[in-house]
């Protein structure tokens, strides 16, 4: 699925999931078999495989759901 990531005023990464209109914080960074997993304020596990930088966002990219 695609998901735009940003940084908020308060410096938290966000995730954005357009299809289901949900925007949420980022609490947990872990390291993955194929690369990192955010976990969102509401429990969801995304796995992305090229993860940018902070200084390169806002970004669109590509995320598998994990749970």
């Amino acid at each position: 699925m695609k998901v735009m990531l940003r940084m908020n005023d308060a410096g938290d990464l966000v995730v954005y999931v357009a299809k289901k209109d949900l925007e949420e914080i980022v609490v947990k960074q872990t390291d993955g078999n194929e690369g990192k997993i955010l976990t969102l304020a509401n429990g969801w596990e995304l796995e992305f495989r090229d993860l940018p930088g902070p200084e390169n966002l806002p970004q669109t990219v590509e995320a598998k759901r994990l749970a």
